[in-house]
């Protein structure tokens, strides 16, 4: 049973429910000859790859859908193995360097190279070049960007990279010069209650308008988010049949991952301790460990402090976690960052109730 953001993601170009605008210009580019690199950017949930998958399926038809997963493994010059997983089609390859860490600019030599030199399968589809789409291209070492740099030059007869990223500051000029840039901004409150509203009708379940209304605000512009959120209420509501239908004061059912991260904010501000700090620290490791990224865990667990301390403190709060934010991106180690960010904070928190008291 599929989750209902795989369920109702849009497969084309006129399934798409927003930014109009944006999918008439990608039908256009993939109607001509010279179809160009993208590097298609914007937040989290906004529906980048969706758009993307969709471009290939107008370029490629429907046999684009076909995909397997393999494991690859590297050998880099200190006969270090690495393995890396790649999804692909006969007419396209997705990957995530930031699976290999500082290894990157090896795999994107060695996979862009064997996909450019690598003749399509089916030699009746509409276009000559295949396709790379590399996920996440903003954690790209300065080296894999100037090694891919080289390669879009090289292979640019049978071969189009696609980038998709939150942001396009970590992407060096050379490739942003070579591709044409794509935004995907987040949808409206109003779009996305549209979306949800539309899944409900399918699902043959009753939404309150106010309710979806309450789903949009508070996912933040993220439309996975807010299809999640449906579900996770729909699940809760189903399972206990007197609460059913959805109810306006029903409350939004938030993920583990952000009860959990709120829970360590109360935590921190509760205590401010060696041994808090290493309570502390695990946690943060069990997030890591869980796929969270670091970004997101810094940003949530800096809103959730900020709720909890005195209005005076949080214009310091946030620029002290946009240093170690800025910090973390710079470094290799994002748990450090994050440590150091949460001690940071409990010593002026600290020395804040301090100065409360005496006075």
């Amino acid at each position: 049973m599929s989750l209902f953001v795989d369920k109702y993601r849009p497969t084309t170009l006129e399934r798409l429910d927003y930014h109009p605008h944006l999918t008439t210009q990608l039908k256009k580019m993939a109607s001509v000859s010279d179809f160009p690199h993208l590097l298609v950017y914007g937040p989290s949930g906004a529906g980048k790859k969706t758009r993307i998958m969709a471009v290939l399926k107008e370029l490629y038809g429907p046999s684009v859908e076909k995909l397997k997963i393999d494991v690859r493994t590297f050998v880099t010059p200190s006969n270090r193995k690495i393995e890396i997983n790649i999804v692909s089609s006969n007419y396209h390859m997705e990957i995530t360097p930031s699976d290999v860490g500082t290894q990157d600019r090896l795999v994107i030599q060695e996979l862009i190279k064997e996909v450019a030199q690598t003749q399509q399968v089916d030699t009746s589809a509409k276009k000559a070049f295949k396709v790379v789409i590399i996920n996440e291209a903003d954690t790209l070492s300065k080296d894999a960007q100037h090694a891919l740099r080289r390669t879009m030059e090289k292979y640019m007869n049978n071969l189009r990279v696609i980038l998709c990223t939150n942001s396009t500051s970590r992407i060096i000029g050379p490739i942003r010069s070579r591709c044409l840039l794509i935004r995907v901004s987040a949808p409206s409150p109003e779009e996305i209650t549209k979306v949800l509203t539309k899944v409900a009708i399918k699902e043959s379940f009753s939404l309150p308008d106010v309710f979806a209304a309450k789903i949009a605000d508070a996912c933040g512009g993220n439309l996975r988010r807010a299809l999640l959120m449906l579900e996770a209420a729909k699940v809760k509501q189903f399972s206990v049949p007197a609460l059913y239908p959805f109810a306006v004061n029903d409350p939004i059912q938030l993920t583990d991952w952000e009860n959990y991260i709120a829970e360590t904010a109360r935590a921190i501000v509760a205590e401010q301790t060696p041994k808090r700090l290493q309570e502390v620290r695990t946690r943060l490791y069990e997030l890591l460990t869980h796929c969270i990224s670091p970004e997101l865990i810094m940003k949530t667990l800096m809103f959730e402090i900020i709720k909890l301390i005195d209005m005076g403190m949080v214009p310091d709060v946030i620029k002290m976690a946009a240093d170690y934010e800025q910090s973390m991106r710079q470094g290799s180690k994002p748990i450090f960052h994050l440590e150091a960010f949460v001690a940071k904070f409990m010593a002026i928190y600290k020395r804040f109730l301090h100065q409360l008291m005496s006075d």
